[in-house]
């Protein structure tokens, strides 16, 4: 059975900075393109960062480039976002997904909020 579990989320000041964390089971994180999400109430679910497979090449939204970072463990099977000069309009669910050519796993979503 396929888990991803994300944590790290909560209330962070306006210019700070948090690390999210995106713990997998029943898949090998290595082979599946991995992707941060995140949606607000009455909006499309927007994609944040993404990770692919074995390449490793990393995407990012435009407007989080420069201030997040995707990474993977592989090892611990396990998916980061590091995310820094954060801004009010970063406020969002975040949702760790796994994609392949055959299959698209969701994790619950983590909450962060970025307010003073």
């Amino acid at each position: 059975q396929v888990q991803l579990v994300e944590s790290g989320g909560g209330l962070v000041q306006p210019g700070g900075s948090l690390r999210l964390s995106c713990a997998a089971s029943g898949l090998r994180v290595l082979y599946y393109a991995m992707n941060w999400y995140r949606q607000v109430p009455g909006k499309e679910r927007e994609l944040v960062a993404a990770i692919t497979g074995t390449g490793g090449m990393t995407n990012y939204g435009d407007s989080v480039k420069g201030r997040f970072i995707i990474s993977r463990d592989n090892a611990k099977n396990m998916v980061y976002l590091q995310m820094n000069t954060l801004k009010s309009e970063d406020t969002a669910v975040y949702y760790c997904d796994a994609r392949s050519y055959k299959s698209d796993y969701w994790g619950q979503g983590t909450q962060v909020t970025v307010s003073s």
